[in-house]
């Protein structure tokens, strides 16, 4: 009988892309090893860095930069060639801001998504929640293809008080308002798995970013708001689910799954 195979897919935040390189991100991919990898906030364009860290040796790579410099921007780094890319949302609402990255294989569909941020003032705030409900119906159409996929990344919203370490004192804050955390349930209404609540139900501290302020990393003062989202047909194959917290290439930490072969 075939022995069946496991690939594990990855996602980083990365806080932009040459900082994360300069703390041993090209060191960490040949360690990590993961199969597929969906980068968010690149805050660089392909011709700002090295062949070699743009396109490694065997890895098929994919930038969606953003039009304004050193802001935003996702891509994908995957060993095996996808069968096409498709890049945008398919909305105009922060459309030139590279938000959201495409990829397909066979037998998986793979997106690298990364949501403004509202932290910063009320305009941003505003800009963020007309992402959120322009996105609810394109994640809805995504389900309806009914493939193998996953969307991941950086939404910027901790959904429970189990993924934030004082969920008190930030219910007022953007990433934990009710209207966030009410859009993520509706998500998972949809149908889409956050497949690392679902393998770790319960479980507390299971954080993905933590302020570069008040030591926040030292006392796991952290937030989850990087996840992988799997549809219904990928979730199944799902066997394992983990934050590396120790990776030290950014604020945020990277997500990862292993996935079993179709």
């Amino acid at each position: 009988m075939r022995r069946r195979m496991t690939k594990t897919l990855a996602t980083l935040n990365v806080n932009g892309i040459r900082s994360a390189e300069r703390r041993g991100f090209q060191r960490w991919l040949k360690r990590a090893r993961p199969d597929y990898l969906c980068l968010q906030e690149l805050r660089a364009n392909t011709d700002d860095v090295e062949d070699e860290l743009r396109s490694p040796a065997g890895w098929n790579t994919r930038w969606l930069p953003a039009a304004k410099k050193g802001y935003s921007g996702v891509g994908l780094y995957t060993r095996e060639a996808p069968e096409r890319y498709a890049a945008g949302h398919g909305f105009e609402h922060c459309g030139d801001e590279g938000r959201m990255l495409r990829a397909d294989f066979h037998d998986l569909s793979l997106i690298s998504l990364y949501v403004p941020s509202g932290s910063s003032s009320e305009e941003r705030l505003a800009i963020k929640l007309r992402f959120m409900e322009l996105l609810l119906p394109r994640m809805k159409q995504l389900l309806g293809e009914h493939r193998p996929m996953a969307v991941c990344g950086d939404f910027n919203v901790a959904h429970t008080e189990l993924d934030l370490a004082n969920p008190k004192s930030n219910a007022k804050n953007s990433g934990f308002l009710p209207q966030e955390r009410a859009w993520f349930s509706k998500l998972l209404e949809q149908g889409w798995v956050d497949i690392v609540r679902e393998l770790h139900p319960g479980e507390k501290n299971l954080y993905s970013w933590w302020s570069n302020r008040g030591r926040a990393r030292e006392k796991d003062v952290g937030w989850r708001l990087d996840y992988v989202l799997c549809s219904p047909e990928l979730a199944p194959r799902v066997k394992k689910a983990w934050i590396e917290r120790k990776a030290g290439l950014s604020d945020h930490a990277p997500v990862c799954v292993e996935i079993a072969d179709a």
